[in-house]
């Protein structure tokens, strides 16, 4: 009896440890925190995937009061938009995610297990997508001038518009183009402060179909985050083809080959036919008789 009672108290105690143990939070702590920031669209990302609890997360410019972002918190998601918050773009942020309780699930901690970033400062690590251009040659096909669509960004401005990239870095946002002949392997690359760049006989051979690819470029960044996502390939057009370009050297020779066979059998069937003839007639003399004196 006593046996039993003792075992009846183990496995209470042992319940009420369970529960307690899950009341008070033992939650994992968030794995793998770091930043996703394309064209200032950014993200805050981690791991794992919660199962029993959530996440909350908090943000500040390093050294000063964090706070949070009310679309993360208690979330049950392993990322958090703080494109709209991060509004000084040249100051550093860091960012904590904390493991909590679920929503309107209570907890006897003080504190909740967190994991800090690293810094982040968007003015000089937000990553910058692939722009879009236009290419147009000029008449006379001695110069191409490539008109590049300064990349949108996910801030707006007072006019409630997207602003774009030469909103941001204005002077400091330069294009780098790497262009070479599309007959060709050799590439070339030409940088320009505008979004207006001119290729000239200097560059480019009259006439030529030319390949582009367009990126941005910051000087002032870190070198391994001066140039952006580089463009999708477009070609100009070249001038009309020859005759010779356009059915080239092979087939142009197969053609003459063929019209000179022509040539040469017709010329053989007309020699034999006329030897034919002649032998005819020959024979044809040979069977009539002498007339007599």
């Amino acid at each position: 009896m006593l046996k039993m009672e003792r075992k009846t108290f183990c496995m209470r105690l042992c319940t009420v440890l369970f529960f307690t143990n899950c009341v008070s939070g033992n939650y994992p702590k968030a794995q793998n925190v770091s930043w996703l920031s394309i064209n200032f669209k950014t993200l805050l990302m981690w791991d794992p995937k919660p199962f029993n609890y959530s996440y909350t997360v908090e943000y500040s410019v390093v050294g000063q009061i964090r706070e949070w972002n009310q679309q993360c918190i208690r979330t049950m998601e392993t990322e958090c938009d703080l494109s709209n918050v991060l509004t000084d773009l040249k100051a550093t942020y860091s960012a904590d995610v904390f493991s909590e309780p679920l929503h309107r699930v209570n907890s006897d901690l003080t504190e909740f297990p967190h994991t800090s970033s690293e810094g982040f400062t968007p003015y000089q690590d937000t990553l910058i997508g692939r722009p879009e251009f236009k290419i147009e040659v000029s008449k006379d096909k001695r110069k191409i001038t490539l008109y590049v669509e300064d990349p949108p960004i996910a801030l707006f401005n007072e006019q409630n518009k997207l602003k774009t990239m030469r909103d941001v870095f204005a002077d400091e946002l330069q294009y780098k183009v790497t262009f070479g002949k599309a007959t060709s392997t050799g590439k070339k690359t030409k940088m320009s402060a505008s979004s207006e760049i001119e290729l000239d006989r200097r560059d480019i051979d009259p006439g030529v179909s030319y390949c582009f690819n367009v990126q941005a470029y910051i000087p002032s960044r870190n070198t391994d985050k001066q140039l952006g996502e580089l463009s999708q390939t477009q070609c100009s057009p070249g001038a009309n083809k020859s005759f010779f370009e356009e059915f080239g050297i092979g087939v142009i020779a197969g053609f003459l080959l063929l019209i000179i066979t022509i040539i040469v059998v017709a010329i053989v069937v007309t020699v034999v036919c006329c030897q034919r003839t002649r032998k005819a007639n020959t024979s044809g003399k040979e069977g009539v008789p002498l007339r007599s004196v």
